[in-house]
């Protein structure tokens, strides 16, 4: 069986947020087709329990402790020199070493980097033999801009100077190696401008949902009491664009729709909530919970699912998610880049505060008047549809595989295949 490198900036288990989710799909399938050979940086210390499932699926593997102090050392240490923060702060001698290590033995000659730094390792003299894919996900320079767009001075030029080196850097790589990927043709068709020169090699594979798993009706009791009418926002809450989205909706848009609605609720739900974030609780009707054992009550209680990023790159599972649930969702543009929905049909979309308002009102009217109308609502029903039509891990990760070289239908013995047991998610959220 060929031989494959794959390296990921974070581990690909739980798959618990965006790109842990994406990673995870991604390893389960590679291992049904290649001996994988998987490094990986662990930064989260709860991970460490969950390495020897994922090594279960692998050839070899080498999990790196990313210490965070070091690591920001790192990237402190890049603006001495002309290179990018994002690359330095995952450069790491250890892994470097067992790279080096695993190429010499000249069995490996498929090679996967999941995000744009992890390509580094890879991309000197000892990997110019492999067929090599960057899964950059989402543009990652372009998120950079918007940080400096919307930060202060000296912050936003700090971010501006990263988007400009970390695009060099993103070019280079995407000329060097065999395929580029993204997580939508939206993201592609930005780096295709981005990149010209490197145009012919960029392609796109979309994410999937657990359509089991996120399903109506798939989950236990609702956390909301009975009649209540509630407004949720999922996600990693020390994420700094789903920070921003929480705080100007609670600024711009819940103060309206609380005076025509006086009992209303808002959840906002995810792990880890930065301090800006737990100061939201202190408004009238505002919930945040941290992390919970399952998100899939909250989605499922909630009268709206509420998506207002006003700074996004690639797809936005939490999105997903909720359709594939059969919910409501209310998002902005920046929620939907890279989602093929149908504004006015699978889900409403809101340009700025006013619209936020009028669509959350007109919802929440309709569930006063007609509550069992809002929760089979057919706007839901085709959001659902559109999920099982169109995301769905199996049939998108076959674009990955022709990237690398799986030929159509082919399914191999990999490591293991009983991943089933491995299903057990806890709380799943997204960037």
């Amino acid at each position: 069986m060929r031989e494959l490198l794959f390296l990921a900036h974070r581990l690909p288990y739980p798959p618990n947020k965006g790109d842990k989710i994406r990673s995870w799909h991604m390893l389960q399938y590679l291992s049904r087709h290649f001996r994988v050979h998987l490094g990986a940086f662990i930064d989260d210390e709860a991970d460490w329990q969950h390495t020897r499932q994922v090594a279960a699926l692998c050839a070899s593997s080498r999990f790196i402790d990313l210490r965070p102090m070091a690591a920001r050392w790192r990237a402190a240490r890049a603006l001495l020199s002309r290179q990018s923060m994002s690359v330095h702060y995952y450069r790491d001698a250890r892994l470097l070493e067992w790279v080096n290590g695993l190429l010499s033995t000249g069995k490996v000659r498929h090679a996967l980097a999941f995000s744009g730094p992890m390509a580094q390792y890879i991309d000197g003299s000892a990997g110019r033999h492999l067929h090599r894919v960057i899964d950059f996900v989402d543009v990652d320079s372009d998120k950079w801009r918007q940080y400096g767009d919307s930060k202060p001075w000296p912050l936003s030029q700090l971010y501006r100077r990263e988007a400009h080196l970390l695009l060099q850097y993103e070019r280079h790589i995407a000329q060097q190696f065999s395929a580029a990927s993204f997580v939508s043709e939206a993201e592609a068709a930005l780096f295709r401008l981005c990149a010209p020169m490197a145009r012919r090699k960029i392609r796109h594979f979309n994410n999937g949902v657990d359509s089991n798993y996120f399903a109506p009706g798939a989950c236990a009791a609702s956390p909301y009491r009975p009649g209540a009418q509630v407004l949720v926002f999922t996600g990693a809450m020390d994420y700094w664009p789903n920070i921003d989205a929480v705080r100007w909706f609670v600024r711009h848009v819940w103060p309206a729709l609380r005076r025509q609605f006086p009992q209303l609720a808002f959840y906002i739900v995810g792990s880890r909530p930065a301090p800006r974030v737990q100061a939201l609780a202190s408004v009238d009707g505002v919930t945040v919970t941290g992390a919970v054992d399952d998100i899939r009550p909250y989605l499922a209680g909630a009268t709206l699912a509420v998506a207002p990023l006003r700074i996004a790159r690639g797809v936005q599972n939490k999105v997903l998610e909720a359709m594939s649930m059969g919910k409501i969702v209310l998002a902005s543009p920046q929620a939907l880049e890279g989602i093929a929905a149908q504004p006015g049909l699978e889900l409403l979309l809101a340009r700025d505060e006013a619209e936020f308002i009028h669509h959350a009102s007109r919802v929440l009217r309709t569930a006063a008047a007609r509550p069992g109308e809002v929760a089979g609502t057919e706007m839901g029903a085709c959001a659902r549809r559109m999920i099982l039509q169109d995301y769905h891990w199996d049939r998108n990760l076959q674009d990955l595989g022709a990237m690398l070289d799986v030929k159509p239908g082919a399914v191999s013995d990999g490591i293991s295949t009983a991943t089933s047991s491995m299903r057990p998610v806890p709380a799943p959220e997204a960037p």
